[in-house]
């Protein structure tokens, strides 16, 4: 099975952070009302993003198994943000393709490809988030 796996700093004496996977690189901060900097994506414009992002990726995929072209893709997704503790609700997506096909290939493409895509299919199905490791380290003022 394959593992992914992202790397998350902060830049020295700031609550900004890079996120990075190979040579790919992204910036991680909070808006300035909340405190952050306004420099980045939050958390949860990340995970909207991963949402969207991977259902872009795997409609391309599907396509391609179906030797059908796209040739345009554009993918929303909103969430509401509640609960205690706060946590993603009501998280929904559009989404509209262009494609070298009848309307009904691109129909079934879209059917198909919510049933795997990955992300979607890990937040629907409850994947499991554990702390593994935790370190603490005092440093004087």
């Amino acid at each position: 099975m394959a593992q992914t796996s992202v790397r998350v700093r902060t830049v020295q004496d700031a609550c900004v952070a890079v996120g990075w996977t190979g040579h790919r690189t992204l910036t991680v901060d909070r808006e300035t009302q909340a405190g952050g900097m306004g420099l980045g994506f939050n958390g949860g414009e990340l995970l909207l993003l991963a949402i969207g992002g991977c259902y872009c990726n795997d409609l391309f995929r599907e396509a391609a198994k179906r030797g059908m072209v796209i040739k345009n893709v554009q993918v929303d997704v909103q969430a509401d943000w509640g609960g205690e503790p706060v946590r993603a609700q009501h998280v929904t997506y559009s989404t509209r393709i262009e494609a070298e096909a009848s309307e009904a290939d691109i129909l079934a493409l879209i059917e198909q490809t919510d049933r795997v895509a990955e992300i979607p299919n890990s937040l629907r199905l409850g994947t499991p988030v554990m702390l593994t490791e935790a370190q603490a380290i005092s440093v004087e003022k």
